[in-house]
């Protein structure tokens, strides 16, 4: 009997000390690492004095300040083929930007309740071939399906950012269009900017968010269009390790209070001007009531 109640005991106090852990690193008073890509502008992106900025990074900031009122965020720039694994490994605590929730990206990670909806098309100059206005506008040819005036569609080349989501949709289109493009990858959005006005490649793929920051920066700004063709449907989110329930559920709770507050739309008004009702109301639709 005393042997089961030594044993009883031992089990108590293991359970206690692992239980909290979890829990404890969500409410310690160390600063919140937040991890953000650098070229996701406007929702993560490195500020003239080097300090991130964005809608991403505003949200995530406001969390943090929850979690530990008495430290500033810690910033950690990562790489988006890199955030999700340095969230896993509790490198960082939160990463934040341009972040797509899919099935893969949660099994290394969880994903606080969507910050933003959008989907993906392309970003082409006005002179592109017809096969591309096709794509990314839907204007097809009557008949036949493919004049033989246009220019050959194995000859144009697609730049997307490499590790995307979006990269696995465009050639997926692609093989169902029965195109012949070329896709070209790309480490930054601004590399891709350049490659598009330089005619190195044909048209830049990306979620229309990141599109319109890129066409402002364009240096020929009127030259260029964004396809009005989806060819996705992205909802971001801010993602955290998967080992913390209470972490999740802080983060939403943050979420959903300041959604319904004023300040919310003036953060929209910020960054996204006369599309700020629109996103603040599909954004709303998704959110998690209390």
């Amino acid at each position: 009997m005393r042997r089961m109640q030594i044993v009883l005991v031992l089990c108590l106090m293991l359970g206690a000390l692992a239980a909290p852990e979890a829990f404890a690193e969500t409410t310690s008073h160390a600063p919140v690492k937040i991890g953000y890509v650098a070229d996701q502008a406007p929702f993560s992106s490195r500020g003239p004095d080097g300090i991130p900025q964005g809608y991403a990074i505003d949200l995530c900031n406001r969390i943090a300040a929850g979690m530990s009122p008495a430290q500033p965020p810690e910033y950690v720039e990562t790489t988006l083929a890199d955030a999700f694994n340095a969230v896993a490994e509790h490198r960082i605590d939160l990463a934040c930007g341009a972040l797509t929730i899919n099935l893969a990206r949660r099994a290394l990670v969880d994903f606080s309740q969507p910050i933003f909806l959008t989907g993906a098309s392309a970003l082409l100059r006005d002179d592109s071939p017809s096969d591309l206005r096709e794509l990314f506008f839907g204007e097809r040819p009557i008949s036949p399906p493919r004049s033989p005036q246009m220019r050959a569609f194995a000859t144009s080349l697609i730049g997307v950012h490499s590790g995307s989501t979006t990269e696995a949709r465009l050639r997926q289109a692609i093989a169902e269009g029965a195109y012949s493009a070329s896709v070209i990858d790309f480490s930054k959005h601004e590399e891709g900017l350049v490659a598009l006005e330089t005619r190195r490649i044909d048209a830049y793929f990306a979620d229309r968010a990141l599109l319109g920051d890129l066409l402002k920066k364009a240096q020929s700004s009127s030259d260029l269009i964004i396809g009005r063709r989806l060819l996705t449907h992205e909802s971001y989110g801010i993602a955290m390790r998967r080992d913390d329930p209470e972490l999740r559920l802080r983060v939403d709770r943050m979420l959903s209070e300041f959604y319904r507050s004023d300040e919310f739309a003036k953060l929209l008004q910020t960054y996204f001007g006369s599309e700020a009702p629109v996103i603040r109301t599909e954004i709303l639709a998704q959110a998690i009531p209390d």
